[in-house]
């Protein structure tokens, strides 16, 4: 794909209902389409293990963790994640499109539930070897997103659960760290139909990565 055969990591990020899981869809497919290997993936998730520890942080009561020992388990599913398919996918030559990454830990437990946001960069240090080349933060206001999902989905996750008031400051979250890690964070407009953030992920995706992508076309 490139000189050294190393491939390229795109992650998405924002609050519920902003979309993330068809973005991811959608741009891997585009991809695959002008001959790219593509692997997309998710967090918490993407491994056998890191599936494990997913289903206990998803799943339950709204209380069920302290917001530091969801921090240390989000950590222990990226750790297995990156080790078991992320950084061999990458060595490989893929492109790889994961829904969420690190930034989610930030907003979520960092300025959504309070966890000392020190705490969690040190801990960010010890497990995460491999930043995204480029992130695509989706920003949608929480009201439009939890209709999005009243609508989709009968049964909500742990998450979709917790007050409206953590929502409101992890997407306050989401939009400082696309703020002050601007060459890599790229906000989009969550609200416009599915399509049109398409090619707007994709006309900043060609234009990123020109010399790659338009080599494939």
């Amino acid at each position: 794909m490139n000189n050294n055969t190393q491939g390229y990591f795109v992650s998405f990020e924002g609050g519920e209902g902003a979309g993330k899981s068809t973005q991811v869809e959608l741009l891997s497919l585009r991809l695959k389409n002008i001959g790219c290997k593509v692997l997309s993936t998710r967090e918490p998730g993407g491994s056998i293990g890191a599936e494990k520890i997913r289903s206990l942080l998803v799943s339950g009561h709204v209380e069920r963790w302290d917001p530091l020992t969801e921090a240390l388990l989000h950590n222990a599913a990226r750790l297995d994640h990156l080790n078991s398919t992320i950084l061999p996918a990458l060595k490989d030559g893929n492109w790889v499109v994961c829904d969420r990454f690190c930034d989610s830990t930030l907003a979520y437990q960092g300025y959504g539930q309070g966890v000392d946001k020190n705490t969690l960069a040190l801990i960010q240090k010890c497990v995460v070897t491999k930043d995204p080349d480029i992130t695509f933060v989706l920003d949608i206001p929480v009201d439009q997103g939890f209709k999005r999902l009243k609508e989709r989905f009968e049964k909500l996750s742990r998450y979709e659960k917790m007050n409206l008031e953590i929502h409101e400051r992890l997407r306050h979250g989401f939009l400082s760290i696309a703020k002050e890690n601007s060459n890599r964070c790229k906000v989009i407009d969550a609200s416009l139909e599915p399509e049109d953030i398409h090619e707007q992920i994709w006309n900043i995706m060609c234009d990123r990565f020109s010399n790659i992508i338009t080599q494939k076309v």
